[in-house]
């Protein structure tokens, strides 16, 4: 067993006033501690010595309970390593195990309320059944295999041997103003979106870019158009502030703007992915981004548009976003990093209108302050420098690649059973199921031969007519693709 190194001391409390001798009162906290589970099997204790010294007392009596514990089982010693709690402890021991205080357990008896917010229910959300492991059809998973780690390394390595005191502090809840200024020129000049650095906010990603519009545009029972089906992390933002979504169909020219109009004429706001579709992957027409953009000036309703792959479009150019249309400062534009670099970068931004940017900084400092000063330095120079778009250039004829991989493969060996759909851009395409069969049956049954199969009932607030699979390209090579496929049709 691997021991974990003790780099604290246990926050042990004496009482000098009590009748009982030190020795004891520490041989019993240890053994407790060790019983309940506080000291993990493996784990170094303090010396005697330093323990001594912590606590202000004399080594004796730490020495004379550490020899207890040695002599019963729940301390060992190794050579090199000093005093660990024993890799397994006596059976006797066991059965006089801590049990809790009477409150804990009332607890685990479910005598006492355990009592949450009521937003909390309003996250329930269908059982996840397929994987989040990195196996086949992982969806949002990029090609991590092709990232420049070595440019991106050596800008990090830079950045932090260069840190000041200012790039160490506390940053601007806005985010980091070189990086705004920078994201402000790419989002101009790929996407057409017209602003200022000024109204540029830095996130986490696209989530969180949801989640402070949802505070700071909605009351409790705002009615919220929402894409049907649509993107489910979105659904969760805007159902914990306490918004009523309102599904409204999409179809192959996006979402249908008039059937909105007649289900909440009213609403506040609407989420969309215009440029493309999640799931299903069509783009919305000219004609409805006029439609939605004038409904949204004669009602004083707000636009979530989420552009959250639209780097990566196989057919023709990036289509131009619904903020640079918007003549009535309606749009609230989120973006992300995470799919274009990798996930765990956790960087994103929003771009709102100037009026609400005080609002929107406010609600960011309430929720985590601000992000990673040292990333998005990093970031910066990885735009400036040029990195940014060679990598986009790269990463689009890959996936345009591993895209038709994966539509052959279908075709080849599920043609008569799969029906594809939206494999015009990004890093997912969608395959209808035949009538009747169950797409969360098959992602559950997907998930236990190592494929990760998201089933488009997920992205749904109402079952759906014909179920679906989502299937992600984007971190599986061609090999990969048509093994996963053969898989696949030997499940359905």
């Amino acid at each position: 067993m691997e021991r974990i190194a003790a780099s604290f001391l246990p926050p042990i409390a004496l009482d000098a006033e009590r009748k009982v001798p030190i020795y004891q009162q520490l041989y019993d906290w240890f053994r407790q501690a060790i019983l309940a589970g506080q000291l993990r099997p493996g784990q170094r204790v303090p010396s005697t010595r330093n323990l001594a010294a912590e606590l202000k007392v004399s080594r004796i009596p730490v020495s004379s309970a550490y020899d207890q514990l040695l002599a019963e089982g729940y301390l060992e010693t190794f050579v090199g390593a000093g005093t660990c709690v024993a890799r397994s402890i006596p059976d006797d021991a066991l059965k006089f195990a801590w049990k809790g205080s009477s409150a804990h357990r009332q607890v685990a008896e479910g005598k006492v309320p355990r009592r949450m917010a009521r937003r909390v229910a309003l996250l329930s959300m269908p059982r996840q059944t397929w994987s989040n492991a990195l196996v086949p059809f992982r969806v949002s998973l990029p090609a991590l295999e092709y990232f420049p780690t070595a440019v991106w390394s050596k800008l990090v390595h830079r950045h932090s041997r260069e840190q000041t005191r200012q790039s160490m502090a506390y940053g601007d809840a806005k985010g980091y103003w070189p990086l705004r200024e920078t994201i402000a020129g790419y989002l101009g000049t790929v996407r057409a979106v017209r602003c200022e650095p000024s109204q540029v906010l830095i996130t986490t990603g696209s989530q969180q870019g949801v989640q402070l519009s949802a505070h700071v545009l909605l009351d409790e029972g705002s009615q919220v158009w929402m894409e049907e089906p649509g993107y489910p992390g979105a659904r969760q933002a805007l159902r914990i502030s306490g918004a009523q979504i309102v599904p409204v169909p999409v179809d192959q020219e996006g979402l249908n703007v008039r059937e909105g109009i007649r289900r909440a004429r009213s609403a506040r706001a609407v989420y969309i992915t215009p440029s493309h579709q999640y799931p299903l992957g069509m783009t919305m027409s000219a004609s409805r981004r006029m439609q939605l953009l004038n409904w949204a000036a004669r009602n004083g309703a707000w636009i979530i548009e989420d552009d959250y792959d639209s780097e990566y479009r196989f057919g023709a150019r990036p289509i131009a976003s619904l903020q640079g249309l918007d003549n009535s400062s309606r749009v609230i534009y989120v973006g992300t990093f995470s799919k274009v670099m990798f996930p765990a970068l956790r960087l994103g931004y929003v771009v709102v209108p100037s009026d609400l940017v005080e609002a929107f900084s406010t609600a960011r400092d309430a929720s985590d302050q601000f992000s990673s000063t040292l990333y998005q330095a990093v970031m910066t120079d990885f735009i400036r420098y040029g990195h940014f778009a060679r990598h986009v250039r790269r990463m689009r004829m890959l996936y345009m690649e591993r895209r038709t991989a994966l539509v052959d493969a279908i075709q080849q060996h599920l043609e008569s059973t799969l029906e594809v759909v939206g494999a015009e851009a990004g890093m997912h395409l969608v395959a209808m199921l035949p009538q009747g069969v169950s797409d969360v049956t098959v992602s559950r049954k997907a998930a236990e031969i190592g494929l990760s199969v998201m089933p488009l009932s997920s992205c749904c607030l109402k079952r759906p007519v014909r179920g679906g699979l989502v299937l992600g390209y984007g971190g599986i090579d061609k090999k990969q693709i048509h093994d996963a496929v053969r898989k696949l049709k030997a499940l359905i």
